[in-house]
């Protein structure tokens, strides 16, 4: 564009307006600026209370809110705490109360073995009392019988015992071979004799007993030996 062009725009703008104040009758005023400052700072202050409103509560609101929030919680543990005394206070009296009772139990127990290990054998005892009762006849009448009596007194008593004995589980140890068994043999006296290959039940000194299979006393037993060959 020419300045010759600019200058003619120039002045087509100029006689516009003043052919515009020639039209109204009153010059052309100026635009107030502080108005348009005033309605854009009001506008702004309200786009910003419309942003506090979409981003949340005020400060207030917000601890307010917060603040039923724990007092809510405070509440519900304070249930909780309750409840869980409460439930310890139960399991509290629930275990005092099987201790007491398992006291109960081991003193029952130990009673119960006690009276056990004193009245176990009543029953045998009591019959065991009836041996005695013949022997105690049995002496009695010894000088108004003749020795053959007395004697088949003697030998029923000793079997009427050994009856008891054996109702009881007790039986003698039978030695059937003369092998000598040390488990179920104790040998007293040793002989050497030059007849053994072995040692060998010679005599029996005192007779062993079992009870229920298990040897209750051994056998007091003689016992052979080999002799010992002399070295050239």
């Amino acid at each position: 564009m020419t300045k010759e062009e600019t200058e003619e725009k120039g002045e087509g703008k100029t006689s516009l307006s003043s052919r515009k104040k020639e039209e109204t009758g009153h010059p052309e005023e100026p635009q107030n600026i502080g108005e348009d400052a005033d309605e854009i700072e009001f506008e702004s202050v309200k786009e910003s209370d419309r942003s506090e409103q979409k981003t949340g509560p005020k400060p207030a609101e917000a601890h307010l809110e917060e603040s039923r929030s724990l007092k809510s919680k405070l509440r519900k543990k304070d249930a909780d705490i309750k409840s869980l005394k409460k439930d310890i206070e139960e399991f509290k009296d629930k275990y005092l109360r099987a201790l007491a009772e398992m006291e109960n139990l081991r003193k029952r127990a130990d009673r119960e073995k006690v009276e056990f290990r004193n009245y176990a054998l009543a029953e045998l005892l009591r019959e065991l009392l009836v041996v005695l009762d013949n022997f105690e006849r049995a002496l009695k009448s010894r000088d108004q019988t003749d020795g053959r009596s007395f004697q088949e007194g003697v030998e029923m008593i000793y079997r009427m015992f050994l009856d008891l004995l054996m109702k009881n589980g007790v039986a003698p140890i039978v030695i059937d071979n003369k092998k000598f068994d040390p488990n179920l043999h104790q040998a007293v006296l040793t002989e050497e004799s030059d007849e053994v290959e072995e040692p060998e039940v010679a005599e029996e000194l005192q007779r062993g007993y079992r009870l229920h299979g298990r040897l209750l006393r051994p056998s007091l037993v003689k016992v052979l030996v080999p002799k010992k060959k002399d070295t050239p």
